[in-house]
């Protein structure tokens, strides 16, 4: 049986998500780490749901830990890169919904990584991707 292997997207962080992500507990870190990884592997994380309003390709992973909730933000629009758009934990108390001010952050950082993507896109085989 021939096995089929994956090629890994390059994992891109916008921003201060890197930083942002790396004060979240080591048990949310972990889990959205490895929801991060099957991403970049084409993979569907079991926990990950499509941002609203953002169009195709925009997902939200959420972890509530200890009583608060984490959420990263990542896009799979590209074809050679996962870009984390913001990593936060969720502050508002008004519900499941997400704030405005967070919403207009995402749609920046997408904005950045429509045009780091393009400036940076990978040649392989004489091929843009």
């Amino acid at each position: 049986m021939k096995r089929v292997t994956r090629r890994e997207r390059q994992l891109l962080w916008i921003g201060s998500s890197r930083k942002d992500y790396g004060e979240f507990p080591p048990k949310v870190q972990e889990a959205f780490g490895f929801e991060l990884f099957l991403a970049q592997t084409g993979q569907h994380p079991p926990s990950a749901k499509p941002l609203k309003g953002m169009g195709s390709g925009v997902l939200e992973l959420i972890d509530v830990f200890d009583g608060d909730a984490y959420r990263a933000v990542y896009t799979v629009r590209f074809e050679a890169a996962v870009y984390v758009l913001p990593s936060f934990m969720k502050k508002s108390k008004q519900g499941i919904k997400t704030p405005q001010s967070d919403i207009e952050l995402i749609k920046r950082r997408l904005r950045d990584a429509e045009l780091h993507y393009r400036a940076n896109k990978p040649e392989t085989n004489d091929e843009r991707i």
